[in-house]
């Protein structure tokens, strides 16, 4: 049964509330003072509390109000408080709002409004109480997943695919979007495969420079070029007996797919300057957000060296392709980064999941996790709002676009837009740092510029 502590100092008050509520599947609790009303918080866990804000001794200021409410918050971020004031204090209730509680009630109290109220605050703990399980849940299968969190059906059948490929060593290509989370699943491939024990060695393919690349990957000798005062391994050789990441190994320049197509065939690499054949164990696993198709139509992709990397392929989905993840996404984050930042949050408003809901992800996971760890660091209160989110006017328009009466496609789409413009604004027309604004890659930025008929 549901706990409801009442706290008030008048015990006519507190008289008409015990009657008035025995009715109620709820188990009842009276206090008056705020120390008593800690410790019966303390003891029996209420879901819902009813606080008047005048509270002895202070009971002309809102003094002992604020205190009860703090500390209520500091132990349960979950309860529901609802704050009793009089006529006169409407500022007072409004401040109680921002810092946590669920609403507040007038006096006199009318019984019957007071009544919906606190169901309506039931109702609302006991949904978010069934998602803290869920979550819970969701948290025991994203250690089994390696973080892999999604519960739609494409993030399912990659998991799936996963648990079949990762203890063969036959090479994989994971495809998808920026942002999407091609390492993740490569680390979960690699933490399931029998090579756990090994190394797993990531390289940016497209972070090196091209002169870099080549020693980058196979090492040098001592004295290949100027500069190489001694004998280097290379990324490759290190990951011997592990897997080694290619990341966005589209980028890799053509004259390097060669040797990289040679290694794969023979597993043997010769570094920079060396002449000696150097025997390597490695398993593969590779990682695009380009068409890899139209790159090798259009021959920056040697077709014979996508044979070799993709006897496998696993793709990504967007996020906005994801029903129904991110709001699991949002909750697993908001649990994660509140308790890397020690705050205590309970949830978002209902303007925040609808924004969240609605929005279209360009840059996919790794903005939702940057909106939210910003969002968390703002937060005045226990839930986050759409404000805190970035989304500007609680989600309801965006400088004149208004999203009401707006099927989900077109909503997404106009914040999209409305974002995009933003940041180029901000950064007077820069791509690449309105695109690392956004926590998009540029060949998604230039993508959505053509999408949206956006000229810069």
């Amino acid at each position: 049964m549901e706990h409801l502590l009442i706290v008030d100092d008048n015990e006519d008050v507190l008289t008409q509330l015990k009657w008035g509520l025995a009715s109620e599947a709820y188990t009842l609790h009276l206090a008056s003072r705020v120390d008593e009303a800690l410790e019966i918080f303390r003891k029996t866990c209420p879901g819902v509390v009813t606080l008047d804000l005048g509270l002895p001794p202070h009971v002309d200021s809102s003094e002992e109000g604020f205190r009860a409410l703090a500390e209520m918050l500091k132990i349960n971020p979950s309860a529901k408080i609802i704050v009793v004031t009089g006529n006169d204090e409407r500022e007072n209730a409004l401040q109680a709002i921002k810092l946590g509680a669920f609403d507040f009630f007038r006096k006199p109290i009318d019984l019957g409004e007071l009544g919906v109220i606190i169901r309506r605050a039931f109702h609302l703990h006991s949904i978010e109480q069934e998602s803290a399980v869920q979550r819970d849940e969701a948290a025991g299968e994203v250690r089994d997943n390696c973080g892999i969190v999604g519960a739609c059906a494409a993030m399912r059948g990659v998991l799936n695919l996963i648990g079949k490929v990762a203890a063969s060593d036959v090479p994989i290509l994971v495809s998808g979007e920026s942002g999407t989370g091609k390492e993740l699943v490569a680390r979960a491939i690699h933490a399931k495969s029998l090579r756990k024990k090994g190394a797993m060695v990531c390289i940016n393919c497209g972070a090196i420079p091209d002169n870099l690349i080549e020693s980058e990957l196979f090492g040098h000798e001592k004295g290949a070029f100027t500069g190489a005062v001694s004998t280097v391994q290379g990324k490759v050789e290190y990951a011997s007996g592990g897997t080694l990441f290619l990341d966005e190994i589209a980028e890799l320049p053509v004259n390097l797919q060669v040797k990289l197509l040679r290694f794969l065939q023979e597993m043997v690499i010769q570094r920079v300057g060396g002449r000696k054949d150097i025997a390597v164990n490695v398993r593969i696993i590779a990682a695009t957000n380009v068409d890899i198709a139209a790159a090798i139509a259009g021959g920056s992709f040697r077709e014979d060296l996508y044979y070799r990397i993709g006897v496998v392929n696993i793709h990504l989905p967007p996020l906005r392709e994801r029903e129904g993840d991110v709001r699991i996404l949002a909750e697993y984050f908001l649990d994660r980064i509140t308790k890397d930042l020690g705050k205590n949050l309970a949830g978002f408003t209902p303007e925040a999941l609808a924004c969240l809901e609605t929005y279209n992800w360009p840059g996919n996971i790794r903005e939702l996790e940057n909106k939210l760890r910003r969002a968390v660091l703002l937060a005045d209160s226990t839930l986050i709002t759409a404000d805190e989110l970035g989304f500007g006017d609680n989600g309801k328009a965006l400088d004149g676009f208004s999203l009401a009466d707006k099927t989900l496609k077109e909503a997404r789409a106009m914040v999209e837009k409305k974002m995009i413009l933003a940041a180029l604004a901000k950064h007077e027309g820069n791509i690449v740092k309105a695109s690392e604004a956004l926590g998009i890659s540029r060949p998604t930025m230039y993508d959505l510029l053509k999408k949206h008929e956006i000229e810069n």
